[in-house]
């Protein structure tokens, strides 16, 4: 898990192997770490907690805000869920993790540099995406995840940073998101530095309710200004499936697929959508831009019926 934290600070560091906290590999952690998440979060300046490399026991542990300053976790060992689900105060609870939506840069779970990660049987609750998956992440599963508040499940962003690198083998299923900014996204910032790609990335079984955009696929992610200008991304989208997604749109675009001219998506397939509007704000719809994707199983207004090629807005969320 990790809060994100925006610009470079000298952070504060509560190891939990330090003489403070007193944790010791092969031993039970929870203590030591929530106690250091407390202090850290109790700081007012930016803060980092870190268990460092080696094999640590992990019964339980609720980790809340808000806090008085960013906070980064660092996981460099490994934490192991206890065998027996009768050990747990609560049941089928082993980290609960809850941020108010109107905090800012509180992604539940950031995963990077990873391969072979299963995310199951959780419940998130942020103020920025409930998980995100960014550069170098490989085989990683997420199951059985319910989210909300926050901006969903998303992989990404990717192209802002040089020397970036692929990611590849994402699965995403039977989760529910309900009252969140956008649904299951993928999104990328414009005049990626360098080239790379998402490839093999599948949703299925995903329940909205009350979402403002369901699925979204958004080469023009842009969350700052002055971006209007940039050229288009270098990050190569392919081999994406949403299959089988159901439930409510707070906004009558349901749908929207936006690459970019100089590198369309490919191989994308829309499959069994069936999602509602019941707003004053228009008809329900679609768009597609950049992308000519494969469509079964759903009504004509979410299958592109907007299908345009030319140049879209960027998006600042």
């Amino acid at each position: 898990m990790r809060g994100k934290s925006c610009g470079k600070t000298h952070a504060s560091v509560f190891d939990v192997t330090s003489a403070t906290y007193g944790a010791k590999p092969g031993s039970d952690v929870s203590t030591a770490l929530a106690k250091a998440w407390s202090d850290a979060c109790a700081s007012p300046s930016a803060s980092k907690v870190v268990v460092p490399s080696g094999i640590y026991k992990f019964k339980e542990a609720t980790f809340k805000g808000p806090c008085k300053a960013p906070i980064e976790m660092q996981v460099q060992g490994t934490l192991q869920a206890p065998a027996n689900a009768g050990q747990l105060t609560r049941p089928d609870t082993w980290l609960t993790i809850t941020a108010p939506d109107e905090s800012r840069n509180t992604d539940g779970i950031h995963i990077g540099a990873s391969t072979s990660i299963n995310i199951t049987h959780s419940k998130i609750g942020t103020g920025d995406d409930c998980i995100s998956i960014g550069d170098d992440s490989h085989e990683i599963t997420v199951t059985d995840v319910t989210c909300g508040p926050g901006h969903g499940i998303s992989i990404g962003s990717l192209g802002k940073y040089k020397d970036e690198k692929d990611v590849t083998g994402i699965i995403v299923k039977n989760c529910t998101l309900t009252n969140t900014e956008n649904g299951v996204r993928i999104k990328i910032f414009p005049d990626s530095p360098s080239p790379s790609t998402a490839s093999s990335i599948h949703y299925e079984d995903i329940i909205m309710v009350n979402v403002s955009n369901p699925i979204l696929i958004d080469q023009l992610y842009c969350p700052y200004t002055q971006c209007e200008q940039k050229p288009p991304s270098k990050v190569k989208i392919s081999n994406v499936s949403f299959k089988n997604i159901k439930g409510s749109s707070f906004t009558p675009l349901a749908v929207k697929l936006v690459c970019t001219t100089g590198i369309p998506c490919e191989n994308v397939e829309l499959t069994d959508i069936d999602l509602t509007y019941g707003g004053d704000k228009g008809p329900l719809t679609s768009m597609c831009s950049n992308v000519k994707p494969t469509i079964t199983g759903m009504t004509k207004a979410l299958g592109c019926a907007t299908s345009s090629l030319a140049p879209l807005p960027l998006s600042k969320k």
